[in-house]
């Protein structure tokens, strides 16, 4: 392999948080069509990287984790969700 090209693939592991020797492994395995077990990315649970405001995971978790997985249930039974009626303000019991 020229030294660009090996340069290029090891930036490109790098991006993706991999070693150069695994991103190897993964090209391979790509192009014999061969499986590499399941392994879940955090990404898909938080989907990462796609938000435009900040987020603070560490203190909002359990409402991120709620919200996700209640729009993944909504997706596989093809529902949409209900709106809520806004609280009535001043009232208290």
């Amino acid at each position: 392999m020229d030294l660009e090209l090996q340069r290029r693939a090891q930036a490109r592991a790098a991006a993706l948080g991999i070693s150069f020797a695994e991103y190897v492994r993964r090209l391979v395995a790509g192009d014999l069509g061969e499986r590499k077990p399941a392994k879940p990315d955090i990404s898909v649970m938080f989907d990462l990287g796609a938000s435009d405001e900040p987020t603070n995971i560490a203190r909002d978790k359990d409402k991120m984790i709620g919200e996700a997985v209640w729009q993944e249930h909504l997706r596989k039974t093809g529902r949409t969700p209900r709106r809520h009626a806004p609280a009535k303000a001043g009232r208290r019991r």
